[in-house]
């Protein structure tokens, strides 16, 4: 019988795994691996931590008082609105309820509202909070660079615990043309601060979501928010040209902005 040493049998490095050079291109959970008949160790507490962190994201409440300070350092005039949802359990139970403003600010609004305007921003918590903290200045500044001095800007409203139709009440109360919500989307297990952008016009309650345009997955690992303020400054500036917006309004900033 020949007996043969380990160190004269030759190193073989086990076979490349076809899927890892794809999962260096994305953040999906591919190639993840198998132990015995359930996910690796490492795997699993990736997955818990990421479904943490999107939990975190939906509950974590808007600091509008550090948002107000940093519009209004910015030269732009603010107010804060609260929905019909007194609490966050209330909002997630009650998405109609996030759609209509709180009876006390409705009347505020209306009382404040003067000359009519082409726009109004609504930077609002919606189902992350973390995106609108994270995304919602960088966006609305690359937004009044896109925009230009052509267009009268109504007051920035920092809205909590919003559904995205809160900004056709608030648009209606404030006399404007457009109004625009930037507000945190439902997150995912990779996408925790996912900013979304909707925009219609002539808002008032009781538009349906097929009247909007929307611009979604704003975030540095999506779509940068200096690219989706271009995005968004073309939409605004069509829906003004053509007074409508929603599938009436066909997204074709790419081909515009590519000078097609």
């Amino acid at each position: 019988m020949t007996v043969v040493s380990v160190s004269t049998l030759p190193d073989t490095p086990p076979p490349a795994d076809p899927w890892a050079d794809l999962r260096r291109h994305t953040p999906a959970r591919i190639a993840l691996g198998r132990s015995g008949a359930g996910m690796p160790t490492a795997e699993v507490l990736r997955l818990s931590a990421a479904h943490a962190q999107a939990r975190d994201a939906v509950h974590v409440a808007l600091d509008t008082q550090a948002l107000e300070a940093a519009l209004q350092a910015q030269g732009l005039r603010t107010l804060q609105v609260a929905s019909r949802a007194a609490s966050r359990d209330e909002y997630l139970r009650r998405p109609d309820l996030g759609r209509r403003l709180a009876e006390a600010d409705a009347q505020r609004l209306e009382a404040l509202a003067a000359a009519p305007a082409d726009l109004v921003v609504v930077l609002a918590d919606g189902l992350s909070a973390l995106a609108a903290q994270r995304h919602g200045l960088p966006v609305i500044g690359a937004l009044r660079q896109a925009l230009g001095d052509g267009l009268r800007w109504a007051p920035v409203v920092l809205a909590t615990q919003a559904r995205v139709a809160l900004a056709d009440e608030i648009g209606a109360l404030l006399g404007a043309r457009i109004a625009l919500i930037l507000l945190g989307e439902r997150p995912g297990l990779s996408s925790p601060d996912s900013l979304g952008a909707y925009l219609t016009w002539a808002p008032a309650p009781g538009r349906m979501d097929a009247e909007r345009n929307c611009v979604s997955n704003i975030r540095p690992e999506g779509l940068a928010p200096l690219l989706a303020a271009r995005r968004i400054a073309w939409l605004l500036q069509q829906a003004l040209r053509r007074r409508q917006s929603g599938i009436a309004l066909k997204d074709e900033s790419d081909t515009d902005l590519l000078g097609a």
